[in-house]
């Protein structure tokens, strides 16, 4: 039938409960930040299909039907949903008919009862009261993003803890572990950080967010959390260049910035377990399975006055680190990164999933060739050799001319 059912009637309601519009009726939104299609007035009209005065005389036991279906499903004969407005027709070989002209939901609960939401606005309602009686600034979000408070309506009186918790103690500088609220722990902050984030940036004062720290990954630095140390690992290749007998040794990043070894030549490569392979080397030391982590070495100003070496990926991106690193280190060398061992090694190669295809202006005349032709896929398309495939002999011969 292509009129307009009891069905269809609620799946447009459903929809705008889908879409949180419905739900934010419960609040009265004070502010236009939260957009004007997040309002809904009632009574509210629903779209409606209806016959047209030939159908009526061409299919009247269709139409007859049609009305007593949607008369069934309505608010008269329900107590709660929609309701129809009427109208009055004379037709010549009809008679007088009473025709729906509209359908409209009286009221917010008509909407919640069509559909079967009334259990869930009411909590809702439940947990909106307290947010507001403690943050009022998270109004225009709440009429934004209701359903999402739903979604974490276990966890929503914690929630609100965390957010006091964090007004209270503007960049704190512990660990999340150290937050000392019932309830809240360290993995509770972590599979929440997205939600968080949203909402901490509305209940916290500016001074008290890093702006330039963006996302959840950057949750610790934009609030003032102290995060999981960077660790650098690296390999003293050399066993005369031992620190304390020690030569495989991990520390914190700003730790290896503080160093400062009696060694001529550090090599930087991308993959951890090919670093462990690296045969002994004289005056030399090897740091392990940085790749898109260069930035972690930058801060050492020591590596400045040594001999460095950097062996990543024969893609764009393993260009791309070696790019970024000579921002911090614009002596540092590539190292089987060229031509000659991207041909030598043809059937090992793989495809790159979507290569960096920005300009890079720190590369060498022969890096920036051997670029331009896998960032133009004038090799093959998207050609990718990674590190690992590099034959071992091939290493060893290239460590040995150094």
């Amino acid at each position: 039938m292509p009129w307009t059912s009891p069905d269809d009637l609620a799946a447009q309601v459903r929809r705008l409960w889908d879409q949180g519009r419905l739900l934010a009726c419960a609040l009265s939104v004070e502010s236009s930040t939260s957009g004007a299609r997040s309002i809904l007035d009632f009574p509210l009209p629903l779209r409606l299909r209806r016959p047209s005065p030939r159908e009526l005389g061409e299919r009247y036991d269709a139409v007859r039907s049609w009305i007593e279906a949607l008369e069934s499903g309505s608010r008269s004969k329900l107590g709660a949903g929609y309701e129809i407005v009427w109208q009055e027709s004379n037709n010549r070989q009809l008679g007088r008919n009473r025709l729906p002209l509209a359908v409209r939901l009286p009221t917010y609960g008509d909407a919640l009862a069509l559909i079967g939401k009334t259990d869930e606005a009411a909590a809702f309602g439940d947990l909106a009261g307290p947010t507001l009686d403690r943050f009022p600034m998270l109004r225009d979000w709440l009429a934004r993003k209701p359903l999402t408070v739903l979604d974490h309506a276990h966890d929503w009186g914690r929630i609100l803890d965390c957010l006091t918790w964090f007004r209270d103690h503007p960049r704190p500088g512990v660990y999340a572990r150290q937050i000392d609220v019932v309830g809240i722990d360290t993995k509770f902050i972590e599979s929440r950080k997205g939600l968080l984030c949203e909402l901490l940036d509305i209940v916290l004062p500016a001074p008290a967010i890093e702006a330039s720290a963006a996302g959840s990954k950057a949750f610790e630095v934009r609030y003032g959390l102290r995060a999981k140390p960077s660790l650098v690992r690296f390999r003293i290749l050399d066993e005369h260049r031992a620190i304390a007998g020690l030569t495989d040794i991990t520390v914190p990043a700003d730790q290896f910035a503080a160093l400062s070894l009696d060694i001529a030549r550090v090599l930087v490569v991308e993959n951890e377990i090919t670093g462990l392979a690296f045969p002994p080397m004289p005056d030399s030391m090897v740091v392990l399975g940085l790749g898109h982590a260069v930035n972690l070495i930058a801060a050492a100003r020591w590596l400045v006055d040594r001999e460095v070496h950097y062996w990543g990926d024969l893609d764009t991106h393993g260009f791309a680190m070696l790019d970024r690193l000579r921002a911090s280190l614009p002596r540092a060398r590539s190292l089987l990164m060229d031509r000659a061992t991207l041909l030598a090694h043809r059937p090992l190669w793989t495809t790159e999933e979507a290569p960096h295809i920005a300009p890079l202006d720190r590369l060498a005349p022969e890096e920036a060739a051997l670029y331009a032709d896998l960032r133009y896929d004038r090799l093959a398309r998207a050609v990718r050799l990674e590190q690992e495939r590099i034959s071992f002999g091939w290493l060893r011969r290239v460590l040995d001319a150094l």
